[in-house]
């Protein structure tokens, strides 16, 4: 096994970036020596994405996530395509830079799959899914060959676990239909030196050839499936949970009402969309998504809660949607006293007082941030931590989570109007209103779906600033002084591309300042 272009003999594997292919033999693979066909691409197909197809050299492409984000935790991704094809992107390469994202290094699988004959494998591929059987006959060597593939290259995660950062007892082995086969296959039948700690097959398809032999060791599972998945792997993946269930090991199935075969990662406007939310869900009760180097904001209040929304806050909507039980107690403290602003918004905000509260106390400002919050929940309790206190002044600072859909669709109409809501009751109660920009981000860890929004950021500064001048309001521009030419912020400014480091916090309290005079 070794880097291709003798990387190793170079670099640290630490430096390992997306794309960086991983060789598994040296020389030809065993049972391969007599294949005659080469590895090739196919774009244009019945499928509509991008697959490989006549794989005869496996390897595996390495996605090592930013250093400031690594968790130690790893999972080698096997696309699916019935072991004819390879969907590269929407079951390999865009799950593993989701996965990346959160922490988590990813290795796309290239295992080996029966050769194809013509320049259109997938449409060769369907004139075979009419007769299952005889598919099985013919895939039950490549099945096996995939196998070796998929425990050799657990073998080298692990073996070269410390040179990456991963922690050797947290690879995962995760699966997409053929490539589900195969992730449960290395679970039934790899030594235990080379055994998945944890394993996720989606959409999984089980042939007669694949072994049965549960794992003796602790190997939670996560599976998923569509109820209308056109070649029936729903009863397939109900019975893999109830074979983990009833052997006792930690099993978790989700089943969509729809999605179809294949959902991968596409996008179909339905709930299963989301679904590799879930799975990051599930990978923090499973104790595999704690940063080797949380931050000190992370420390503070628990890396779940930056996540997930504090629950000690009240950011489960369902018991408390504005958050009116964080500040009660602080508020009664701090109820009479002369209070010059009150800076409210959502965790920019409550991690700004966290980690610089001598800013606060020094000008006499009172923090009333609180983590995910939107425009609607800051709007419920604007009464309480705002207006009962009688600051002379309030600065507004909302919207990143609006745009990122925490509570609900995006809707800049809903947002600006929740804002000159909370305008009308402020001035009404003669306190002062300042207005902040919402800060520079081109995508939110915690929603990697939506994609790119810097420009949707931009759209709601303009409104905002003109709702500013039309109100005769002070405006506090963020946006500019901190953004990249992609409109995004540096790492220097937020490691994670929206929350602000104390660089970043120091211009803000600059303009803060000036804008409070």
């Amino acid at each position: 096994m070794k880097l291709l272009s003798g990387f190793l003999l170079f670099f640290s594997l630490q430096s390992l970036h997306a794309q960086d292919i991983i060789k598994l033999y040296d020389g030809v693979a065993p049972g391969s020596e007599n294949a005659t066909w080469k590895e090739q691409v196919s774009t244009q197909n019945m499928f509509n994405t991008e697959v490989i197809y006549n794989v005869t050299e496996p390897s595996l492409m390495a996605y090592l996530p930013p250093k400031h984000l690594t968790t130690g935790t790893a999972v080698i991704i096997a696309p699916g395509g019935a072991f004819h094809t390879l969907s590269i992107n929407s079951e390999g390469i865009d799950v593993a830079k989701y996965l990346n994202s959160i922490g988590i290094a990813a290795f796309v699988l290239k295992y080996r799959v029966a050769p194809s004959f013509t320049e259109d494998p997938v449409k060769e591929l369907m004139s075979k899914m009419g007769d299952s059987k005889s598919l099985d006959a013919e895939n039950a060597p490549y099945v096996k060959q995939a196998t070796q593939d998929g425990i050799k290259a657990m073998e080298y995660v692990r073996e070269h676990a410390s040179e990456m950062e991963i922690d050797p007892n947290k690879i995962g082995f995760m699966g997409f239909s053929a490539g589900g086969t195969l992730a449960m296959s290395v679970a039934y039948s790899a030594p235990q030196s080379s055994k998945p700690n944890f394993l996720a097959p989606i959409y999984a398809y089980q042939p007669a050839v694949l072994g049965s032999e549960m794992p003796a060791a602790k190997t939670p599972i996560f599976i998923t499936v569509a109820g209308d998945d056109q070649l029936g792997m729903m009863p397939m993946s109900i019975s893999i949970y109830e074979k983990w269930y009833e052997a006792g090991q930690p099993a978790e199935l989700h089943i969509y009402e729809k999605g179809g075969h294949g959902f991968g990662m596409r996008q179909q406007k339905l709930p299963v969309d989301t679904w590799y939310e879930r799975f990051g869900d599930w990978l923090w009760t499973q104790g595999l998504r704690d940063k080797i180097r949380p931050s000190k904001y992370e420390k503070i209040y628990g890396q779940w809660e930056i996540a997930q929304g504090n629950k000690e806050d009240g950011n489960k909507l369902k018991n408390d949607m504005g958050g009116i039980k964080r500040y009660a107690d602080a508020n009664k403290r701090d109820k009479g006293k002369k209070i010059k602003a009150v800076l409210i918004g959502d965790s920019i905000t409550d991690a700004w007082y966290s980690l610089d509260s001598s800013f606060f106390q020094k000008n006499n400002f009172i923090g009333r941030g609180i983590s995910a919050q939107t425009s609607s929940q800051l709007l419920i309790r604007f009464r309480q931590d705002v207006i009962d206190l009688k600051p002379e002044k309030v600065l507004i600072h909302i919207g990143t989570n609006d745009v990122a859909e925490n509570t609900g669709p995006y809707s800049p109409e809903l947002t600006v109007g929740n804002i000159e809501s909370m305008i009308d009751i402020a001035q009404k109660n003669g306190i002062e209103v300042v207005l902040a920009s919402v800060l520079p981000a081109t995508k939110f860890e915690w929603r990697l779906g939506l994609g790119d929004k810097s420009d949707e950021i931009l759209k709601l500064n303009t409104r905002l600033k003109a709702l500013a001048k039309i109100r005769g309001l002070k405006y506090i521009d963020y946006h500019t002084p901190l953004k990249n030419a992609g409109n995004g912020m540096d790492p220097d400014l937020a490691k994670d591309g929206v929350h602000p480091t104390m660089k970043a916090y120091a211009i803000m309290g600059k303009l803060v300042l000036d804008a409070l005079k």
